[in-house]
């Protein structure tokens, strides 16, 4: 799914999270800045954490998280300190949210693909791909619109003949697509992400669902990095991120793709997606499929021979 967690700490391992205060910032390095600053209040929060906002705007949410009231003075000072507006406090009842999780995520059905969590088994169609991704892990579980959308992209690709062996899934979460890629052709799958909290669920849910030995997981940032330099060019590669990364790394990309090779690209606002198309056409690529669920859009282009 989309990375729209840039930063996050967590200081309990069964934080019982009583209030939240929260503000928004006008660029990375102020909400990083005002983050820091947080963890020195009395009460010091549970946990704190900087979100981009994922509407093209540039901002970026500011949380911290408190067990008992937060020192309202004290977010007002850093407030002013940091030029931002004044924290919203707001008191959250108490839940067992993976429980909760559990009992909202029904089973996504993609194609072939069958996403769930072991408290669904039971449903598991026959003839279904099965993508085992637990609630506790709910970054990329498929019920977002990016994800479900990579997934159908893939499959129809696999519909229309593709069976390309090299393939990557860049920015893997939870490595849902990379795990589709494996459980449905025969080569080895990387999947690699710039958060070392990420790759280590990936590997937990590869090893779940008997992948092991099939998809690699790797901490990377860009193509640079010797295990993605190493096993390029794709056939395919998945990035599922945000626009403002998709475009940076499209040059790389260029370079990266096989000719007539395939990329499917997500983490794009619907208004987002002709700029996406414009700079990968210029650097290579054309575009084979355009498709939207809800406000997101995934893009599956071909590298030009």
């Amino acid at each position: 799914m989309p990375a729209c967690c840039a930063r996050l700490t967590d200081k309990s391992e069964t934080p019982m999270i009583s209030y939240s205060a929260l503000t928004i910032a006008p660029d990375e390095d102020v909400a990083a800045a005002l983050c820091e600053d947080l963890e020195a209040l009395t009460p010091e929060p549970t946990g704190t954490g900087i979100f981009e906002v994922e509407d093209g705007s540039g901002l970026w949410e500011v949380g911290a998280y408190f067990t008992d009231a937060p020192d309202g003075a004290g977010l007002a000072v850093l407030a002013s300190m940091h030029g931002v507006k004044d924290f919203l406090i707001s008191e959250i009842p108490e839940k067992d949210w993976v429980s909760h999780v559990r009992r909202e995520l029904a089973p996504v059905e993609a194609g072939r693909f069958f996403v769930y969590g072991n408290h669904d088994a039971d449903k598991l169609p026959a003839d279904c791909v099965p993508l085992l991704i637990e609630a506790a892990m709910a970054f990329g579980t498929g019920h977002h619109g990016t994800t479900l959308g990579c997934l159908r992209a893939f499959d129809r690709l696999l519909g229309e003949g593709f069976a390309g062996g090299s393939i990557i899934d860049v920015g893997c979460g939870t490595a849902v697509l990379a795990m589709a890629a494996a459980s449905v052709l025969p080569g080895k799958v990387l999947a690699s992400d710039i958060d070392p909290v990420a790759v280590d669920v990936a590997v937990a849910n590869v090893v779940a669902n008997g992948l092991a030995g099939r998809v690699d997981c790797v901490v990377a940032a860009g193509f640079d990095a010797p295990a993605l330099k190493d096993s390029a060019p794709y056939d395919l590669i998945f990035a599922n991120i945000l626009k403002g990364p998709l475009v940076a790394l499209a040059p790389e990309m260029g370079g990266a793709v096989k000719p007539e090779g395939f990329v499917i690209l997500s983490g794009i606002l619907n208004e987002q997606a002709d700029a996406v198309i414009d700079v990968y056409c210029a650097n290579g690529f054309n575009l084979v499929q355009r498709d939207s669920i809800v406000d997101w859009t995934t893009l599956t282009l071909s590298k030009k021979p």
